[in-house]
């Protein structure tokens, strides 16, 4: 008998330290591909919004990940981290390599409630979370692709700047892209459908490295002279103002003249302040602040066991040089 009460004290004391060292609230997880990503720390932002707004709900919001955006392996150790911890109730996952990641959950299979947010697991893999919140990426790609022909309706030669080529966002953007491009379903490289054909060495992969996105357009627009159009499919390049300016100054008279066009994902502030200099010519944005608010509250609808949508769109917005000043949902 004092065996038994020995050890039930000692669980208890182990269980008190844990919650100690974790935090007496329940904890919902975001987990992004890289702190280094200006990006992602728009859903932090909003994470730490819904912490501000909801202390006392007895949860709160961690947002975490590695610290670079090219450190696959590191993102998958964190989510399993996570997954072991006991104060984590629920776990929002935005996958950089997203058959690594499923593979992961495949193994571990969570007891918790799994789910994305800004990018998804590939079709096949959908179950293992349960709902997706964030961006409806193929139409990300349709609205580049729409933009550009109304810049160049009788086509050209372009480049497509992607990021991790894994990541099933940037491969539906491309997909989209090409599909709205070319006039047909299932383009895997555009070689005069629709008018358009991307270049030899394109495209390129950013492994969602900012200082490699700026290399890359500098090369492409150097070995290129004639180029009609360079597409960021992500933001990265944009992402460091002055490296950006320094690429886009190299091709500035061929900007301004529209020569040539450069369209862009995202809209956070310095993109804008590129769109309204000249140095874009389109910007589609996407929602990541929403994305990181909304995504406490979908994780205790889940915890709750309440009816969730297997998807949740966040909409776009489209911003072009005329209506850099109005364009930004609010």
């Amino acid at each position: 008998m004092r065996r038994l009460l020995t050890t039930s004290l000692a669980m208890a004391a182990l269980a008190w330290l844990s919650a100690t060292a974790y935090g007496a609230d329940k904890t919902l997880a975001i987990v992004v591909k890289g702190l280094d990503n200006p990006f992602f720390e728009q859903i932090n932002l909003g994470c730490q919004k819904w912490n501000a707004e909801n202390a006392s709900s007895g949860y709160k919001c961690l947002y975490t990940g590695p610290a670079s955006s090219a450190d696959e392996a590191g993102e998958i150790q964190i989510v399993e981290d996570l997954l072991n911890r006991p104060d984590i109730v629920a776990i929002a996952i935005s996958p950089s390599n997203a058959p690594l990641m499923a593979n992961l959950l495949k193994k571990v299979q969570p007891k918790i409630p799994v789910m994305t947010i800004d990018a998804d697991l590939s079709a096949a893999d959908a179950a293992l979370r349960k709902t997706y919140l964030g961006t409806d990426n193929y139409l990300m790609g349709v609205k580049f692709a729409e933009h550009l022909k109304k810049l160049k309706p009788e086509g050209g030669t372009v480049c497509l700047q992607l990021g991790n080529v894994a990541a099933d966002n940037i491969n539906q953007r491309a997909a989209g892209t090409r599909d709205t491009l070319s006039g047909k379903k299932g383009i895997e490289r555009l070689a005069g459908e629709g008018g358009w054909t991307e270049i030899d060495g394109c495209p390129v992969f950013t492994n969602d490295q900012i200082d490699l996105a700026n290399q890359q357009m500098a090369d492409t627009f150097t070995a290129n002279p004639d180029l009609t159009a360079f597409m960021l499919i992500g933001g990265w390049a944009q992402f460091a103002p002055q490296a950006y300016a320094g690429v886009t100054d190299q091709v500035m008279d061929k900007l301004k003249s529209k020569t040539l066009a450069i369209v862009a994902g995202d809209t956070l502030p310095p993109q804008m302040d590129a769109l309204k200099a000249g140095r874009s010519h389109v910007q589609v944005g996407q929602r990541p602040f929403e994305m990181g608010y909304r995504a406490p509250t979908v994780m205790i609808e889940l915890i709750e066991g309440k009816a969730v949508e297997p998807i949740i769109y966040t909409g776009l917005d489209e911003c072009t040089q005329e209506t850099a000043e109005t364009c930004i949902a609010k």
